[in-house]
């Protein structure tokens, strides 16, 4: 342990350190005494000593720290405590000195330990002797000496003692004492006014002396001074000077400085201060007002020393008059003041600023700030548009400038746009602490102007800038004006309004929302909705569908894009009454005698009655045992029973009953069946007795016409007036037999004979009565009867013709023509047995017609005539839409011809237009309208119609095709989509989607983030919103929505942005681009770039290739139309003679239209045209030169499939002209086709020409039969149907299986014999558009409209026609006219001029049947277009000879050229005559238009004759024909060795 040094009188610790552990305790031993030993001494538990207040005496020492370690074993250590004094200073005092006198003060230590040093200081600085201080220092003893004590000697003394134990000190203070004395004495000065002044005094002295100012007022010797008060003006400075901060002209006077301090005498000194006036305003306004305009003064007054000079400034600019004329400054001297006016003239905003007038001296200058305000109305304020609604906006304003005065409040005006400010309208006095206002009770969807003032007390302000401000719109305020109920039919009403009043429609109204609701009892009293767009100021709508004969409320609400408004008032209507929609129930009919029946029945149902009951109808009719219908009769009652009377006896009856209300019948009851009773029959029809031989005669009768039961036998009475017996002789018969042989009469003896019928009731009448007499000789008589006899076709028919005669009469039979009759020859259609009677096998329609039977032997001849009428399935109606609504499509029809039977009713079908599923109705016979209920909104549907008799079910009627009204759903444009968007939560506006009229049945909606693939789907509804939920933040997302209906669907496609986490909005997404960006666009932009090339390259060589080609067809367009003269030339000398060889006219043209004018105006004939061969056999029996035509009949099979489009027309919408059709359905497609009759007629005589459109088209070939049917049939050989929509009902262009060949002869007004006139071509026009259509072939038919054509028109040439020379060339003398079931007189003129120009179309007598018609200018425009497919053009042989017969009255033979899938057959040269030179043979490829002739063909002639091929052509405008007459050979040849096309 290392020794310690303690200070005596403070405290010391020892430490006692111990490493280790354990230990058991510490001890402390001084002098072998164990411690503490006194109250100084204190032993702490770690082993430290503290010895407080160390005594040197008694604590230094040895210390020894004892450590017991284990119980008998301690370890020890010694410290030595070496204790030290510090010095102690005795104390001492500095006595009182003055300035030079001595000083000495002592400093001693009375105890301490030795060496004591000891030093002076003086104020904290050591003290070093010298300058009148000396220091002397012993070994325990410092005193400090002054020799002489001045005022420097002040201060703080300290005494410091220091030796090894400490360093003590002691501080004592020295005061010397000075009385007063001047260091800066008081002088005379002078003082500025205003200014501050200093009088200089300054005194010293200790202590520091007191100084007192006094003051003596007036310039004369002072009299008595006076203390200067000390105020906040005068002040005395530390260093005593008198500070006076603004000196005044009392101040002026003399001013005394005195100073004491107790110590000696005190002094004082005076002195005197003059005040000058330095230049100072003395008199200035400090504001002031002025009014703008108006003149304004500003004086300002200036007082002190003069001279003085008054300078204004405006500003910090010096005003000089003299630059600026509208400022004036005048002074004058007022008195010691001088006054300064500065006058504006007049006073601007400009000058609202700080004007200060400056007065300068020699003293010094002051300056007056005036601030002058020039006031005037305000500045208008700056008006902005908060927010706008409907009916009130919200405006802010902002006030620039007040005018320098007080606001004082704002008016604020608005006005119609539209209106004058006369007419506004104003809020006023508004607070000037308010800067916006909502101004209320605007009108919606007006414009607004608004402008604004603000006031102040000096005026108005100007008005604001005008603002031009629209509101939006709010759901009308009216409800729609003048709602009318009209009811249209039983289930509909008519609602008719007005829109709301203008002022009350706040906005455009959109349209109308219609509530109806049935207030029938019962009824749910909830009201439906239909909504329709608005259209004008007077709205219509039909609700349909509605309970029929039953009152509905009907009200209306108008909206618009803000909402819906008030409905209107309820208006109730009934429904119109209707049929009863069920018969009467329980319909019983009861036989009560051969001529009366009951019927009986109950009333309908009540709720199927629609209307009031008026009664029933009874409706009945006969049914013959021919299957004929009898007389439909009618009765009408009240009651529920009617009894029938005057009844046709035994005979069956369908009876119907019906309930009818004041709109008419109602549905008719099932048809019950019954048969009035037996009775007795009627007398036979007829009866007739021809002589045997000489004892006995025949008599035959016929049934009675009313048989009135079952005949059971039949009994014949003779009798003989001149043999005197009275009751007749009586012969019975049975029923089946119609004539009885009586034998063993008398010769020459008359006998009466008659018959009567019998049946279970009894005889009837006997029929009248015949006379008869036997006689030797019977010449031939014909027993059977004739008269009308009715049949349905392909039923076998047996007419009778039994004779007698002596010897056996010879039967013939024969059937009456128009003008001859022709013998009935037998053969597997007809049939005569040996008893004469005719039997014909499965009879047709032309089988109808008169018969004659004749029998004949040397004794005479006998005849009878038979009227044969073959019944038919009925002609097809022609069916029509009249009405179509939503849910119903009303049809009209006219019956066709009944084919000879009463209709017995009608067999609609109807499907959904693109469904073969055809629903059945049955319709009575006596309808002719029905309405198809319960269909589907916005459907097309096709419907087809066929009657029924007695044969069976007639022709369906060409398929039509309607309606239903409606559309797929469309969203508006005029709607939001997105109602709300945040960054998770999308809200959609459902209400924008427009039904078309028919309920949405369902919405789909996907959406997805944009750029992935997964679409995520929701079904909603149309009634509200819809929410898309589960969004990602601040994404852009893609949104379709697909709304469907019966009428379709509809498609809306949408993107939209969700919002980010802070609600704000995010950029639309930029494409990004990768590394192959590069590459994608060098491709995007090659590719179009190529293509464009490519295009381009092609585009050139086609219309190189075509313009070749029409300069081809311009050098050939003369002579075509001269070779259309020279085939319109060409006719045959003689008839052909013997059987057919095909037709003998095949117009090879897929559509062409011929149009003639006549003076009458244009009148349309035809629909589809064509033609049916018949030759000479057909037209065998004689002719009447009176008549014009002679008919003949013919029947033919249906064409096969493969044939091509027949007549097509089931396109044809009613009311509409086929010919305007621009497209025909492919015709590819599997048809039904239906076998037909034609008459043809061979026309005579001339009749007046008539106007009309021929419509050709060339049907099959191999069974080569064209057809040709009127449009009064609308004719159709199809029963499918184009679908061709426009409106409701419509046409449909369709495309047809050829490109139009030909538009021929369009609008021409020709003279007589045009195909002799002498064409030349004025002027031709040929465009590329006409070119590219018409070089473009296509296998689908097509139609074109015949259109008015002038000379501009691309693809048009124009010819005139100059009269032709008289020619006489024979006519031929075979016309087929066909025309279906009735033949037209007139016919013949209404045929194409190419096909009057045949040779088979002429007259033998070389009349002509047409009238002239004057010389007329005729253009062709479209007459032939070329087709790509084939090469289709005519080609013959040039080493043939012509076609035609060279001279007049040659024979012919016949010909045949084929063209592929159609044969054309033509008269040959007979066999007299050198035949033409044979042609290539079938197999050979058909040839170029310019070919070389082909080489001659090695297969045989055949048909008299050889082949001409023709070559490919199916379409060949110009036909293989004769040649005119007088043509030489190498014209006739020549003439068609070329294909010519003019476009």
């Amino acid at each position: 342990m290392r020794n310690i040094t303690a200070v005596a009188g403070r405290d010391t610790l020892i430490n006692c350190r111990v490493i280790g552990y354990p230990y058991y305790s510490i001890k402390w031993y001084k002098d072998a005494l164990l411690l503490p030993d006194n109250h100084r001494q204190v032993v702490f538990e770690n082993g430290t000593l503290k010895l407080t207040d160390v005594q040197k005496g008694m604590d230094e020492g040895e210390y020894l720290c004892s450590v017991l370690i284990q119980p008998q074993l301690s370890i020890s250590q010694s410290v030595h405590v070496a204790v030290k004094v510090p010095p102690l200073i005795q104390p001492f005092e500095f006595p009182p000195a003055s300035i030079g006198q001595l000083l000495y003060i002592p400093c001693v230590v009375s105890s301490g330990d030795m060496p004591i040093r000891i030093t002076w200081r003086k104020d904290g600085q050591v003290i070093i002797s010298g300058s009148g201080v000396t220091i002397e220092s012993k070994e325990f003893m410092s005193s400090l000496q002054i020799s002489s004590v001045s005022l420097k000697h002040n201060g703080n003394y300290t005494c410091i003692a220091s030796n090894a134990a400490a360093t003590v000190s002691r501080e004592r203070q020295l005061i010397v004492r000075v009385p007063p004395r001047f260091v800066v004495q008081p002088n005379n000065q002078d003082g500025i006014y205003g200014k501050a002044g200093v009088l200089n005094c300054s005194v010293d002295g200790y202590p520091p002396p007191k100084v007192m100012w006094k003051h003596a007022k007036g310039s004369g010797n002072p009299q008595q001074y006076h203390p200067v008060p000390l105020t906040g003006r005068i002040q005395i400075l530390p260093n005593s000077s008198l500070l006076i901060r603004h000196v005044l002209e009392e101040d002026i006077g003399y001013y005394l400085c005195q100073a004491s301090n107790g110590v000696g005498t005190d002094i004082s000194k005076s002195m005197f201060l003059t005040v000058k006036i330095p230049a100072m305003i003395t008199s200035h306004p400090n504001t002031t007002i002025a009014i703008k305009g108006h003149a304004k003064e500003l004086n300002c007054t200036a007082r002190g020393e003069r001279p003085i000079i008054i300078r204004w400034e405006k500003g910090d600019t010096v005003i000089d008059p003299d630059r600026v004329m509208r400022y004036a400054i005048a002074t004058k001297d007022n008195g010691d003041e001088v006054v300064s006016t500065l006058k504006l003239k007049p006073a601007d905003r400009g000058d609202s600023v700080f004007f200060s007038c400056h007065a300068i001296n020699s003293y010094g200058e002051d300056r007056g700030l005036i601030q002058l305000t020039v006031q005037e109305p305000p500045d208008p304020p700056e008006l902005e548009i908060r927010e706008v609604k409907a009916r009130s906006m919200n405006l802010r304003w902002t006030q620039r400038f007040d005018g320098n005065s007080i606001i004082t409040g704002f008016d604020i005006e608005y006005k119609n746009k539209s209106d004058s400010w006369d007419f506004k309208q104003s809020t006023r006095n508004i607070s000037p602490t308010i800067n916006q206002a909502n101004i209320v009770d605007l009108h919606p969807a007006s414009v607004y102007s608004i402008r604004m003032y603000s006031f102040n007390k000096i005026g108005r302000s100007e008005p604001s800038k005008e603002l031009t401000i629209s509101t939006e719109e709010a759901a009308p305020d009216g409800p729609p004006m003048d709602v009318t109920l009209q009811p249209v039919t039983s289930q509909s009403i008519q609602v008719t309004w007005k829109a709301p009043k203008k002022e009350l429609q706040n906005g455009v109204i959109r349209g109308y929302q219609i509530g109806y609701r049935e207030n029938s009892p019962g009824s749910n009293g909830q009201y439906s909705i239909v909504e329709m767009k608005a259209t004008g100021d007077s709205e219509v709508y039909t609700l349909d569908n509605l309970k029929k004969f039953a009152q509905y409320g009907v009200v209306v609400q108008a909206f618009n894009r803000a909402g819906t408004g008030p409905s209107s008032s309820e208006i109730n209507a009934t429904t119109l009454e209707d049929v009863p929609s069920q018969p009467p129930e329980n319909v019983r009919a009861l036989s009560i005698t051969s001529d009366v029946a009951v019927i009986s029945w109950s009333e309908p149902p009540r709720s199927t009655l629609n209307g009031v009951l008026k009664g029933y109808r009874v409706i009945f009719w006969s049914l013959y045992v021919d299957g004929e219908w009898g007389e439909m009769q009618n009765i009408t009652t009240t009651r529920e029973r009617v009894e029938l009377r005057g009844m046709e006896k035994f005979t069956n009856y369908s009876v119907q009953v019906l309930a009818y209300t004041q709109a008419g019948d109602g549905v008719r009851s099932s048809v019950l069946y019954i048969q009035t009773k037996e009775d007795v029959p009627g007398p036979p029809a007829g009866i007739k007795a021809v002589p045997s031989s000489a004892s006995s005669v025949v008599v035959s009768w016929l049934p009675p016409t009313k048989p009135n039961g079952v005949i059971r036998k039949y009994t014949i009475f003779c009798s003989s007036p001149g043999s005197g017996q009275p009751a007749p002789s009586e012969y019975e018969t049975s029923p089946e037999q119609l004539f009885y042989r009586i034998a063993h009469l008398n010769r020459g003896q008359q006998y009466l004979l008659w018959v009567a019928a019998v049946t279970s009731a009894g005889r009837g009448n006997s029929s009248e009565k015949v006379t008869i007499e036997p006689a030797g000789k019977a010449p031939a008589k014909i027993i059977s009867f004739g008269g009308t006899v009715t049949t349905p076709w392909m039923k076998d028919v047996r007419l009778p013709c039994n004779s007698v005669g002596d010897p056996a009469p010879a039967v013939k039979w024969t059937k009456d023509s128009e003008d001859s009759a022709i013998p009935v020859s037998m053969d597997g259609h007809r049939l005569i047995h040996t008893n004469g009677t005719l039997l014909l096998r499965a009879v047709k329609a032309e089988d109808s017609g008169y018969y004659t039977c004749t029998a004949t032997n040397t004794g005479g001849f006998d005849t009878i005539i038979v009227n044969l009428l073959v019944q038919v399935p009925p002609d097809q109606p022609r069916l029509t839409v009249s009405k179509t609504s939503a849910s119903s499509i009303t049809l009209t029809w006219i019956p066709g011809d009944n084919g000879g039977s009463s209709i017995r009713g009608f067999v609609l079908q109807y499907s959904v237009d693109n469904s073969e599923e055809w629903k059945d109705v049955f319709i009575s016979s006596s309808e002719r309208s029905f309405k198809l209920d319960s269909l589907k909104c916005g459907t097309w549907y096709k419907v087809k119609l066929a009657a029924k008799n007695s044969v069976g079910s007639g022709r369906i009627s060409e398929i039509i095709e309607a309606k239903t009204h409606g559309r797929e759903p469309s969203f508006s444009k005029d709607q939001h989509l997105f109602t709300h968007i945040n960054s998770t939560h999308a809200r959609l506006n459902l209400q924008g989607w427009n039904n078309g009229g028919c309920p949405i049945t369902a919405i789909v909606l996907e959406y997805r983030p944009k750029g992935t693939w997964a679409w995520q789907g929701l079904r909603a509804n149309s009634s509200g919103e819809v929410f898309l939920t589960e969004l990602r933040e601040a994404t852009w997302y893609e949104l379709r929505m697909r709304a469907c209906n019966s009428a379709g669907c509809g498609n809306e496609t949408a993107q939209f942005a969700t919002l980010d986490y802070d609600g704000s909005t995010i950029p639309p997404i930029k494409s990004a681009q990768g590394e192959g960006d590069d590459v994608k666009k060098l491709f995007t932009i090659g590719c179009p770039v190529i293509l464009a090339t490519l295009g381009v390259a092609l585009l050139f060589i086609v219309r190189k290739k075509r313009k070749e080609k029409r300069l081809k067809r311009l050098r050939d367009a003369k002579s075509l139309a001269e070779m259309l003269i020279s085939k319109n030339n060409r006719s045959f000398d003689t008839p052909v003679k013997g059987p057919p060889q095909g037709p003998r006219l095949h117009i090879d043209i897929p559509r062409v239209q011929l149009l003639i004018e006549d003076k009458e105006g244009i009148k349309q004939l035809g629909d589809d045209k064509a033609t049916i061969p018949v030759t000479d056999a057909e037209f065998s029996q004689a002719v009447n030169p009176q008549s014009f035509c002679t008919g003949v009949s013919l029947h033919h099979p249906a064409l096969i499939q493969s044939t091509g489009p027949l007549i097509d027309m089931s396109d044809i919408r009613p009311g509409t002209n086929p010919v305007s059709r621009k497209n025909v359905k492919s015709a590819h497609s599997t048809r039904n086709r239906y076998s037909s009759q034609w008459t043809l007629t061979k026309c005579q005589a001339s009749t007046p020409a008539r106007t009309l459109t021929s419509d050709w088209r060339t049907v099959g070939s191999q069974h080569g039969v064209t057809v040709t049917e009127s449009d009064s049939y609308s004719a159709s050989l199809s029963q499918d149907t184009d679908k061709g929509r426009n409106s409701m009902v419509s046409t449909e262009s369709a495309s047809s299986t050829y490109e139009e060949l030909a538009r021929a002869y369009e609008h021409a007004k020709l003279e007589e014999q045009l195909q002799h006139a002498k064409f030349e071509i004025t002027e031709c026009f040929i465009s590329d558009s006409s070119s590219d259509q018409m070089t473009t072939g296509t296998n689908e038919n097509a139609d074109s409209m015949t259109s008015m054509s002038t000379p501009s028109e691309p693809g048009i040439c124009r010819f005139t026609a100059s009269p032709p020379k008289p020619q006489d060339a024979d006519r031929g003398k075979n016309v087929a006219v066909p025309i279906p079931h009735r033949a037209n007189k007139s016919d013949y003129c209404n045929l194409p001029l190419y096909a009057k120009s045949e040779a088979f179309f002429r007259k033998a007598d070389g009349r002509e049947p047409c009238p002239v018609v004057p010389p007329r200018e005729a253009s062709i425009r479209n007459l032939a277009r070329t087709y790509h497919t084939q090469a289709r053009h005519l080609t013959l042989d040039p080493a043939s000879k012509p076609l035609g017969l060279p001279h007049p009255g040659a024979p012919a033979a016949a010909s045949t050229a084929t063209l592929p899938q159609r044969t054309l057959a033509m008269p040959a040269p007979p066999a007299g005559t050198a035949p033409p030179a044979p042609g290539p043979t079938p197999a050979e490829p058909p040839t170029a238009p310019s070919a070389a002739p082909p080489a001659p063909s090695t297969e045989p002639p055949r048909a008299g004759g050889p082949h001409t091929k023709m070559g490919g052509s199916r379409d060949s405008l110009l036909e293989m024909s004769t040649s005119g007459v007088g043509r030489s050979q190498k014209q006739g040849a020549g003439a068609y060795s070329k294909s010519y096309t003019l476009v």
